[in-house]
């Protein structure tokens, strides 16, 4: 359990690509349900126990990547320190679960009505060019969050990620064509880039910052 004391994927910096990451090696990336909830539930465990090993030191020193050439993306200059990082977690969470409920509930509306509407996976007025924006509205709105209340967040919505993911069958995650709101990806690609795949990129960002803090 995240619990700290006191205080994106390729196609976009902090963001998610539900085919794979830049640089990640898509042979790894899970291909069933009993390889997405295994991948999600260790990159899960093996970012909390980086977490719960961070120094005071690495907690209190603010994120600083600019002298680090590779971090190039929006997202290394976005967050400042362990918080920023696991509300991104949470907020995109929150995205997913959000996005297969109401086009869960419209099915069934739908049923009895005849009316069809897909809910986009990204909140208006975003798209999948503009949502470096919506991050930064992330950032915004939770700079008033505390470490511990993050760390509460993150862990709730981990979970019901994780239960949601269970709900279905390997087939309505991995088929493409499973859902007609899923577009050409299939869902399960959708939790592997929102678990597994945004565990390791926080990950990553943590081991980068504990570098920089090594140099201090």
């Amino acid at each position: 359990m995240i619990n700290k004391k006191n205080d994106d994927f390729s196609r976009s910096p902090g963001g998610i690509d539900f085919r794979h990451r830049k640089g990640e090696n898509t042979m790894s990336r899970p291909q069933s349900k009993p390889d997405l909830l295994t991948a999600a539930a260790q990159n899960y465990e093996a970012l909390n126990a980086f977490i719960e090993s961070m120094t005071d030191k690495e907690l209190e020193t603010p994120f600083d990547f600019t002298k680090m050439k590779a971090k190039s993306e929006a997202h290394w200059a976005r967050d400042k320190n362990l918080r920023d990082v696991l509300i991104h977690l949470y907020e995109w969470h929150r995205l997913l679960i959000d996005w297969v409920k109401a086009n869960q509930k419209d099915g069934e509306q739908e049923a009895h009505s005849g009316e069809k509407q897909v809910i986009p996976f990204l909140p208006a007025p975003y798209n999948w060019r503009t949502f470096g924006a919506m991050n930064v509205e992330f950032w915004k709105k939770h700079q008033c969050t505390s470490l511990e209340e993050a760390g509460k967040m993150l862990e709730e919505s981990h979970r019901e990620v994780m239960s949601l993911a269970e709900n279905f069958t390997n087939e309505e995650l991995f088929n493409r064509g499973a859902f007609p709101w899923v577009g050409n990806n299939a869902l399960g690609s959708y939790f592997v880039s929102n678990t597994s795949s945004h565990y390791d990129w926080a990950l990553k960002k943590l081991k980068a910052h504990r570098k920089n803090c090594k140099q201090l």
